[in-house]
């Protein structure tokens, strides 16, 4: 069976990441991010938690885009320097992506916590199973996460994650690293769009956001030639709200997403449930 080509929807420093890794495994692919990213709407706010790092019991990124836009230089020797006496703050990672970002950007990989390379999923659930004995009465976690740019600066996501760490007895708080916004698509790539979604090209997508962001850019598409790839089950489920031919899931892992791929995921094959 022939490969299908691939649409990376990660925003553009992801996408052409995961493009250069698949072509590398043979598999043609090509990135329509669906996501821009931008800086943090308050830099002020965001310099002074970083100047504070080392009061937190744990720092969780939500993505790398967020440990890309928090940890500048300074702040990442910080905590690099820590460790080298005594390792007192975490860094909580969602996922291996994240963590190898993580270690990139030079924090040691002996202070990042992240779910089992065994999970079922790379989400907030698997993380809190790996970290919750950390947590005591009285400890300060912070989350990094993102903001969409046209809605209130506080920005979204894993509050799950803040409910569980307060009911051990900790406390949280969220600082903001960067902003999400919806593509300006260029005529050729409105064309590519419409053309994947006639081909029956591979979409893979990782966002739910970067889904909405794409249905909000071709209004009345038909997406019954077209399959998703979805690294999420809520992803999954807003693909086939969206009319996706076929959806198939896997965890976001790349040696997960390339054996889905390789095994042959199309229209004509048979939904995943």
């Amino acid at each position: 069976m022939t490969t299908p080509s691939v649409i990376v929807t990660r925003p553009l420093h992801e996408a052409q990441q995961w493009v250069t890794a698949l072509q590398q495994r043979n598999i043609e692919a090509l990135a329509l991010p669906l996501i821009t990213i931008g800086p943090a709407p308050d830099g002020p706010a965001l310099q002074a938690v970083r100047e504070r790092v080392t009061d937190y019991r744990a720092i969780m990124l939500v993505s790398g885009n967020a440990a890309q836009y928090f940890f500048d230089e300074n702040t990442a020797l910080t905590l690099a320097g820590q460790a080298l006496l005594a390792i007192k703050t975490r860094v909580w990672s969602p996922g291996p992506g994240t963590a190898q970002t993580l270690q990139r950007l030079g924090i040691p990989a002996a202070q990042i916590d992240c779910p089992a390379h065994d999970a079922v999923q790379f989400d907030s659930e698997a993380l809190w199973a790996q970290v919750h004995s950390q947590i005591i009465p009285g400890d300060r976690v912070l989350i990094v996460r993102g903001a969409e740019a046209d809605a209130p600066p506080q920005g979204t996501g894993r509050d799950w994650l803040a409910q569980q760490i307060q009911a051990a007895g900790g406390q949280v708080e969220f600082v903001v690293a960067y902003t999400r916004s919806a593509p300006r698509f260029t005529p050729a790539q409105i064309t590519q769009a419409q053309d994947g979604a006639r081909s029956g090209a591979l979409w893979l997508l990782s966002s739910s956001q970067a889904l909405a962001h794409l249905r909000a850019a071709l209004p009345g598409q038909d997406w019954r030639s077209a399959c998703a790839l979805a690294t999420h089950p809520r992803i999954a489920q807003a693909a086939r709200a969206a009319g996706f031919g076929a959806v198939h899931e896997c965890r976001p892992a790349l040696e997960d997403v390339a054996a889905a791929i390789e095994a042959g995921c199309t229209v004509g094959a048979p939904r995943a449930s």
